[in-house]
């Protein structure tokens, strides 16, 4: 069985375009934000944080060249996945910042958001 994956923009990036600044990915700060409110479910799912500058190779590991915006949840098989699910091949995964949300409270016993 393999569990949720979830891969997230490192919080406090560097661009090259912007020498000197660091930056937030605004899809990965909430859930980031989630994670933090309960650290212990964290140990429920795999969680990665990736550089920001392409190629992410975990991605491209994980859902092809294709696929490497952030925030994503990968499905794992311990549990059905939603019927909203992307497919690539015989992996389901989500990439919608407020869905994954709701399944990480739907699959992990995070909060649910209001």
């Amino acid at each position: 069985m393999s569990r949720d994956l979830l891969l997230l923009l490192e919080p406090g990036f560097a661009d090259p375009d912007h020498p000197g600044e660091r930056f937030i990915c605004p899809d990965s700060a909430p859930i980031e934000g989630l994670l933090a409110s309960d650290p212990a479910r964290n140990a429920r799912l795999d969680i990665c944080r990736l550089p920001f500058p392409r190629p992410r190779t975990a991605v491209i590991e994980a859902l092809g060249a294709g696929h490497q915006n952030l925030p994503v949840l990968i499905l794992g098989d311990a549990q059905p996945a939603p019927a909203d699910a992307q497919t690539l091949g015989v992996k389901r995964f989500v990439t919608d910042t407020r869905r994954i949300l709701d399944l990480l409270a739907q699959r992990h016993g995070f909060p649910k958001v209001h």
